[in-house]
């Protein structure tokens, strides 16, 4: 569908703070999805960015909507792996459990099929069943030692899995496999690992900001040192007048 210049460039340039914002400041971006959503509700993209708006405010139901939405006006599955997690969201895992089995998910790249396995593996921790979780995302992708911009996230969310089943030893193997393939931070592993090891963390700042005494704690030492200071120079006085000559 296309817009009145005027229009489009004032839908393009609330899609972009949306982009920008998304992550830092989602309430803000959702805000801005809505005044594109005002301007072109018809339009695919905008339909995305507001389903994807809703999504990171953790409006799932509005989310939901939104993509199908954006689906029926595309017909693509690109969207089908978050609409199952917007499921999730919802507390309804079996349905994100039943969205796994269907064959959008053949249509999917590797990338959209990852992000499947790690929904349906959300989905089933989300049921209480863990050990379907591990096996769930037991994968010749997470066998592989290559690495793509979805495989830290999927070795991550391995280990977690394998961390809640108890088996911690092997949690910790794959946090320091994903922290190897997490070259732009995209994970906690990290500090995963360091909190399997023991290690604490100390704000040595914070800890020199604690020993300092407080500014009211100083004014009574400053104000006992002015009184001191005083009754010194009352003796000083005293002294002058006594040693200064008795006139008639």
């Amino acid at each position: 569908m296309s817009l009145p210049k005027t229009l489009a460039e004032d839908v393009a340039r609330n899609l972009v703070m949306v982009a920008r914002l998304i992550d830092e400041d989602p309430e803000q971006a959702y805000a801005y999805s809505r005044i594109a959503l005002r301007l072109a509700s018809r339009v695919a993209a905008v339909r995305e960015a507001a389903g994807f708006a809703a999504y990171a405010t953790q409006k799932y139901a509005e989310a939901l909507a939104e993509f199908r939405a954006s689906r029926r006006m595309t017909g693509s599955v690109e969207l089908w792996p978050v609409m199952a997690d917007c499921e999730r969201g919802l507390g309804r895992p079996e349905r994100a459990m039943a969205m796994a089995g269907e064959p959008e998910v053949q249509k999917l790249d590797k990338a959209g099929q990852v992000e499947m396995r790690l929904v349906a593996a959300g989905a089933r921790r989300d049921m209480g069943q863990i050990d379907a979780a591990i096996v769930t995302l037991q994968s010749s992708e997470l066998a592989s030692s290559a690495v793509h911009p979805w495989t830290p996230r999927l070795r991550y969310a391995y280990a977690d899995a394998l961390l809640a089943a108890g088996r911690e030893d092997e949690a910790r193997e794959w946090f320091g496999k994903a922290l190897e393939a997490d070259k732009d931070g995209s994970t906690d592993a990290s500090d995963r690992l360091a909190e399997l090891d023991g290690v604490e963390f100390v704000d040595a700042l914070g800890d020199e900001e604690d020993a300092a005494p407080a500014p009211d704690e100083q004014a009574p030492a400053t104000a006992d040192a002015d009184d001191t200071d005083a009754d010194d120079d009352e003796e000083d006085q005293d002294e002058d007048d006594e040693d200064r000559p008795v006139q008639a």
